[in-house]
């Protein structure tokens, strides 16, 4: 079987978009997750955080299918959505679309760059929940805002929230961050346990200065990333609550793999927040692979897109920087 794709990246989160509007793929369920495992895999030719599946919608331009590397299906995804949303407002010649997810219909829609010559996307981030029975998260108490899981870390103050796939998030400073703290918690509520049955996005941030945060993730059904579109998202409300950034005003949000920017609206007692970043494309190629053996593919040339990745570059560059001066 010979399958299309287009190896992207927001912030540095990298995916393959496999088309399934144009191409007449027939995936089964079991299919899809093989597939992921076997192409994401960082010792093949390819190598990716996951698969962006798009598909034709009966209710939307676009519907997203996202599945990690280890096959499993995310309800979401910041970073990848945006990527999605490049692919089909240019296939279908638009600035603006609606694609399906899991648990919502959500809009994006192009935007102002946000770095010279960066195709940027805005995407909608929602629904957001702080009932922890959202995540899920076992605990006698209906939110956990701002309250430490001594089980976890006698020192650690967490906020719980789904955006809607599930984060946990502390505010931490850079002594912290550079122990191993965060891998050991992340690896622990990501395998048996109490709390977390079906695992979490574990976040640690930081606050740069007034309007700019640093974020790092541990995601479910991955591991560390160089970022999380929807932990970013949620670190970014976690810190309007504490006090260090405010609402409807832009907030700069930097990671290991760049920045982007986050907006969060707060309407009738409900948050909706606008994730704008960049959609930046690797390169496109072709996949031979049977279904006996999926692990064994090969690879049509891969044709890169140079003008972009230079672009990205720079503002990798100048994002490192930043970081590297603020970060303390």
């Amino acid at each position: 079987m010979n399958i299309k794709l287009t190896k992207c990246h927001g912030s540095g989160n990298d995916f393959l978009i496999i088309d399934e509007i144009s191409e007449s793929y027939s995936f089964s369920e079991k299919q899809r997750a093989e597939l992921a495992i076997a192409l994401c895999d960082r010792n093949s030719e390819l190598g990716a955080d996951g698969i962006l599946y798009i598909l034709p919608s009966d209710t939307c331009d676009a519907r997203m299918r996202v599945f990690n590397a280890d096959g499993s299906e995310a309800s979401m995804c910041g970073n990848g959505i945006r990527c999605v949303a490049r692919y089909v407002c240019e296939l279908l010649q638009v600035e603006e679309a609606i694609i399906e997810t899991m648990k919502a219909n959500l809009e994006v829609k192009n935007a102002e760059d946000i770095y010279t010559d960066i195709p940027t996307y805005l995407v909608e981030i929602s629904p957001v929940s702080f009932q922890i029975k959202d995540l899920p998260l076992q605990l006698e108490k209906e939110t956990l805002i701002n309250e430490k899981i001594p089980e976890l870390n006698p020192d650690l103050i967490f906020t719980a929230l789904a955006v809607p796939n599930p984060h946990l998030i502390s505010i931490v400073n850079k002594s912290v961050l550079d122990t191993n703290i965060q891998e050991q918690l992340s690896t622990y509520v990501n395998g048996p346990n109490d709390f977390f049955t079906d695992g979490v996005n574990v976040s640690f941030m930081s606050i740069l200065e007034k309007g700019s945060i640093y974020v790092r993730t541990f995601e479910r059904g991955v591991g560390f990333t160089n970022a999380c579109g929807t932990a970013m998202s949620a670190s970014t409300l976690v810190s309007i609550l504490n006090g260090y950034n405010e609402e409807n005003t832009y907030v700069e949000v930097y990671n290991n793999g760049g920045k982007v920017r986050c907006f969060v609206h707060h309407e009738n007692g409900k948050y909706r927040i606008d994730l704008i970043g960049n959609a930046t494309y690797v390169y496109h190629t072709t996949v031979n692979m049977t279904w006996d053996n999926p692990k064994q593919f090969t690879l049509d040339e891969k044709v890169y897109y140079q003008e972009e990745l230079l672009q990205y570059e720079g503002l990798q560059n100048l994002a490192k920087n930043y970081v590297t001066e603020h970060l303390s």
